[in-house]
Formats: C-alpha cells, sequence, structure tokens
C-alpha cells in the first residue's frame, strides 16, 4: 500500500528585542555571554514577581502575522502552561492557548512541482526556557542551567498539516527564515539556535483524507537536521505500517549522528498541560489603528523582492532565489546596480553570487563587513564588461580588493593589468608558441582538433591572463587554418 505523509510545523522564533518578555533583563548571545549574567527575580522565577508585558516583541509578533496574511485578534490572553521545566525555575511557561495573537494566515513558497500554499493555523506569544548542559555519564552524571534565554521573546508559528513532502517542508522552513530576517525580527542564524522547528508526521493511505497518528520530533535546529529527520521518521512509520503495527503517538528526538529518531516520552495533548489564564497578566487588546500603523510600515517582503528581481533586471528564477535569501545580499545588489547603470545586472548577479560568496564564505564574513563595498565591485565589473581587463585578470583583482580594500582601478594601475589587444603582439605571442610545440602542431594537423584550446591556454599563459580572449581566438583560428591550407597543399 502507498502511503501519503501528512507534515505540519511548529516554528519557535527568538525575537530581537533589546529586552526579555516580561522583564527589563537584557537578551544576550547565549552562545558567548557568561551563563546566568542575564537573570533577575522576574526570569529566575522568585515567589510574589510580576511579569509586565514588551511592547516591541507584540510589535514584531504583529509584524510577522501581518506578512503571513493572519487576522490579528484585538483581545489575546496569555497562559500558563504547566509541566515540569528543569530550565524554567518557575515550572510553568508563560505563552497564549486558546486565544493566540493571530490565527489564518499562509505563506506561499516555491517548490521544483511549482507553488504551494502552506496555512497558518496560529501565531502566538511566549517565553523562551533556559539552556541545559549535562555532564557526564551514568551515576556520575548532572546537569548544568543557564538561563540567560530563560524568558527571551519567542514567536511560535504553527502550520496546517499541509506538507507532504521533505521538499515541501525544506521549502517553508527557509521561506519563513527569509520572511523574519525581512522583517528585521530574527537573525535566521541557525547555529545559534535563534529558530527552532518542532515537526509533526504522520501517515496515511494515499487517497484518504483521514490523518494517521503522529509523532513530534522535537528541536531541530538546522534545515538539514529537520530534512533528515522526517525522511527518517516518514521511512520509519512506512515500515511499521508495512508489517501491520501501529504507530504509536509521541515525542521523539533526533540523534544527528546515528541518523535516526528515539522516543522520548508520550504526546500531550493540551489537557496535560493545564492551561489556566495568566492571573499576573491583564488581557492583551491591540488597537486596529495601532495594528495599520504596524503593516504601513512593513518592507518589501522577499516574495514581492523575487519577483520584482526576475521582472525589473530580467534575472533568472535561480539568480533571484540565490540573492533574495538574505535582504542583505539583495540591499547590496541593488546598490551595485544603481553605481554602475552601465554593468549588465545578470553579470553583477553572477560575480556576487560566484566570486563574492566564495571569499565570504573562505574568511566567514557577512557581506556587511567585506572591504569591498557595492560601488567598487560594480566598478569592477563595468571594467571587464567593457574589455579593460580580461575575467581571469578580474578575479584575480576582486581577491585584492577583498584583501585590501583597494579600489580596482589602483590595483589595475600599480600591477598594470590592462587587457592586451594589440593584434600585433598577439600574432607574434600565437606564433611563438606554435613554433615551440611542433608535436602538438602536428597533432592538430592530424585531425585532433581539441588541441587549439590547449594552444589557446598557452597563449593566455605567456600573455599573463592579459590578452584579449577573442583576439587570441581569431588570430589562433588565422593561423591554424593556414597551416592546414599549407599542409593540404602538399
Amino acid at each position: 500500500m502507498e502511503f501519503e505523509p501528512v507534515i505540519g510545523l511548529e516554528v519557535h522564533v527568538e525575537l530581537q528585542t533589546r529586552s526579555k518578555m516580561f522583564c527589563s533583563c537584557p537578551v544576550v548571545d547565549s552562545t558567548q555571554a557568561q551563563p546566568n549574567t542575564a537573570v533577575c527575580p522576574v526570569c529566575a522565577g522568585m515567589p510574589g514577581v510580576l511579569p509586565v508585558v514588551n511592547r516591541r516583541a507584540v510589535e514584531f509578533g504583529v509584524r510577522v502575522a501581518l506578512a503571513l496574511e493572519c487576522q490579528v485578534a484585538p483581545i489575546s490572553l496569555f497562559a500558563r502552561k504547566n509541566y515540569f521545566y528543569p530550565d524554567l525555575p518557575k515550572g510553568y511557561q508563560i505563552s497564549q492557548y486558546e486565544y493566540p495573537l493571530a490565527v489564518n494566515g499562509f505563506l506561499d513558497v516555491r517548490t521544483a512541482e511549482g507553488e504551494r500554499r502552506i496555512r497558518i493555523r496560529r501565531v502566538h506569544l511566549e517565553e523562551d526556557t533556559g539552556k541545559l548542559t549535562h555532564v557526564g555519564k551514568g551515576g556520575e552524571s548532572y546537569s548544568l542551567v543557564d538561563l540567560n534565554r530563560a524568558g527571551v521573546p519567542l514567536l511560535e508559528i504553527v502550520s496546517e498539516p499541509d506538507m507532504h513532502t521533505v521538499e515541501e517542508v525544506r521549502a517553508y522552513a527557509t521561506a519563513l527564515r527569509d520572511l523574519v530576517r525581512y522583517l528585521g525580527v530574527n537573525s535566521g542564524d541557525m547555529q545559534k539556535g535563534v529558530m527552532r522547528f518542532e515537526a509533526n508526521v504522520s501517515l496515511r493511505p494515499r487517497g484518504s483524507l483521514e490523518l494517521g497518528t503522529r509523532t513530534e520530533i522535537k528541536n531541530l535546529n538546522s534545515f538539514r537536521a529537520l530534512e533528515r529527520a522526517v525522511a527518517y521518521e516518514i521511512r520509519r512509520q512506512a515500515s511499521r505500517l508495512r508489517r501491520g503495527k501501529s504507530v504509536r503517538q509521541e515525542t521523539v528526538g533526533w540523534d544527528d549522528l546515528k541518523g535516526r529518531t528515539f522516543s522520548q516520552r508520550g504526546k500531550e495533548e493540551a489537557h496535560d498541560y493545564r492551561y489556566f489564564p495568566e492571573p499576573d497578566l491583564p488581557p492583551l487588546a491591540i488597537e486596529a489603528g495601532w495594528v495599520e500603523q504596524v503593516r504601513a510600515a512593513l518592507p518589501e517582503l522577499p516574495r514581492a523582492r523575487f519577483a520584482r528581481f526576475c521582472s525589473q533586471y530580467g534575472l533568472s528564477e535561480y539568480d533571484a532565489g540565490l540573492l533574495v535569501e538574505d535582504p542583505a545580499v539583495a540591499d547590496y545588489f541593488e546598490a551595485a546596480v544603481r553605481s554602475a547603470p552601465e554593468a549588465p545586472p545578470k553579470a553583477l548577479a553572477n560575480w556576487i553570487t560566484g566570486e563574492l560568496f566564495g571569499l565570504l564564505k573562505q574568511s566567514g564574513q557577512t557581506i556587511q563587513a567585506a572591504a569591498v563595498r557595492p560601488e567598487a565591485l560594480a566598478d569592477l565589473v563595468r571594467r571587464q564588461e567593457a574589455g579593460q581587463i580580461t575575467g581571469t585578470v578580474a578575479k584575480q583583482v576582486l581577491a585584492e580588493m577583498y584583501a585590501s580594500g583597494r579600489t580596482a582601478e589602483e590595483i589595475i594601475a600599480a600591477s598594470g593589468l590592462e587587457q592586451i589587444s594589440d593584434s600585433g603582439f598577439i600574432a607574434r605571442l600565437v606564433e611563438e608558441i606554435l613554433s615551440e610545440n611542433p608535436q602538438e602542431v602536428a597533432t592538430y594537423l592530424a585531425g585532433k582538433e581539441t588541441v587549439a584550446q590547449w594552444f589557446f591556454g598557452q597563449v593566455m599563459r605567456a600573455a599573463g591572463g592579459r590578452a584579449n580572449p577573442q583576439v587570441v581566438q581569431s588570430e589562433l583560428v588565422r593561423r591554424l587554418n593556414k597551416l592546414k591550407y599549407s599542409q593540404n597543399k602538399k
């Protein structure tokens, strides 16, 4: 029997506010700060303290909700979600459940099969937990807790179970990350755990409308882990169903080293958490006028920018997708286009996503920190397109620009790297290469015409990469045809 996977995602997004969700403690980078240095009685769960809602976090939540075409609730409620949290000292989490911040949205994503619409069930605010570090094994093991992250504003985005393939899951997750980065509410830095996924996976007979028993895969903090975990869980459930066994509703973890899921506990239902309204917080009232102010301030979103890059600049969907993924890269590209209108946008896109991306990866820098500014790259591309330098030389110049911060003009002038188009000079080089390699000439004349490319490479090398490729190619064709003609006359 064939099975159809049914997948929904719960995505937890840390909000980039200066202070925590319910107190004035600063939000710090948990991977850099000393443990337990950004903690106060409120986020440490001391008796008698009172939480206060972070207005900026609410604004960020509304931004995301509007970008996802959700209906923002005029009144939403915070609740206590109860179960034992070793990394949340008060023993419960302040979250939203029955009356969330926003509901009924959607996100359109691009896949190889075309565009898919993934419905959004709810968007709600809550607080993050602390971070546990487990030390040792067996009877000598213990755990350490860092509460720097406890109380950090968290936005949970819950999709409907509208995804049916691993590709759709990846497309939805990456589109969501792009969105929150454009909105300025999250850095999208997966390595720092600021965005985490939980996948609900079930299988049903293909063609059936009835949902199967689901498992929830917890705490996936990379796209790779998300893809691998969902793919494994689909295979595991399919194997059980084919053998006539049932799937247990449970929460599972993901072992990235072993490449498999493992059981953690039986899957809780809402009543297991004993939700009740948070008695220390009043209902969250959001005025319609304020919502419209937030809507008016939304930036151009990734989907709109992607469409514009394809239509306005004539880019392929692949190139536009690479540029639009990071708003800083998209801004860089448009700044380069504006500074050199004569440089083709396609060429600029190729240089950014090719050579510049390579240099950024090697150095570990972001594009904002790169020494090569948009106008400097545009000037280099303009010179190469105008024939002042060859493509090979342009790559050398870009590497020097990246390392030193100097302009293309300075580097080209100092090193004498201008392209050589002098036909007489190039003709002499071609003559020398052919004269120095009689065996290769004989091979070419015997019918192996691919040797012509080898000759081309030797001429370019002799010219230090500065010779005009078109002039070299033309002269080589002329000389080799002449040799052929001489041979045929004999």
